[in-house]
């Protein structure tokens, strides 16, 4: 069964690390998610980039779309990326959440992916 782990951290926290440090922190993840691809659990990952200008939230009222351009003041947290993996529980959904190095800085929400009537 296919589980969302979502990737939740501070606004801002990227800003307190040097170029190196961030470079480091991504390097770990990256291996993290080498090693669940040659497990054959990772579906998809990815990294997203912060929240500044180029952030968007989009909703449509009444056939009306209206645009919120970023950065979001009122956020506390941003997702900062994603791994969808493929899991026989929530149990081993939740272990692999554990041992992402992101959670060491970060929440990691673990989803199942079902269908929005589910």
């Amino acid at each position: 069964m296919p589980y969302m782990l979502l990737i939740a951290e501070p606004v801002g926290q990227r800003a307190t690390r040097s170029e190196a440090e961030g470079r480091e922190v991504y390097d770990r993840m990256v291996r993290w998610g080498a090693d669940l691809k040659e497990r054959g659990l990772l579906l998809a990952g990815e990294s997203l980039k912060s929240q500044d200008a180029d952030t968007a939230r989009v909703e449509v009222r009444s056939g009306k779309a209206q645009v919120l351009d970023g950065p979001f003041a009122e956020a506390k947290e941003m997702i900062g990326g994603f791994f969808l993996v493929d899991c026989k529980t929530r149990e081993e959904a939740v272990a692999i959440a554990t041992s992402c190095p992101a959670a060491q800085w970060c929440s990691i929400e673990v989803r199942a992916v079902a269908p929005c009537y589910a």
